[in-house]
């Protein structure tokens, strides 16, 4: 069994998501530099396989992503 670490994703909620009114309604929403981060880290995931803290950036980064879509 491979054990995989992950940065948490509560790190990234103070400095990389915005909350935008749009309707009345409050959107979360990812800051540039987060969503940048999170796109050249899954692009390159796809080209090599990634180690240590960059892979775990990535499933913390992605984890958030996924809470946030639901």
């Amino acid at each position: 069994m491979i054990t995989e670490t992950m940065v948490q994703s509560s790190s990234w909620v103070e400095a990389g998501i915005q909350i935008q009114k749009v309707r009345g309604l409050n959107l979360f929403k990812f800051t540039y530099k987060l969503q940048s981060r999170l796109e050249l880290l899954s692009d390159r995931k796809r080209v090599i396989i990634l180690l240590g803290k960059k892979a775990a950036e990535l499933a913390g980064i992605s984890e958030l992503d996924h809470i946030l879509r639901f």
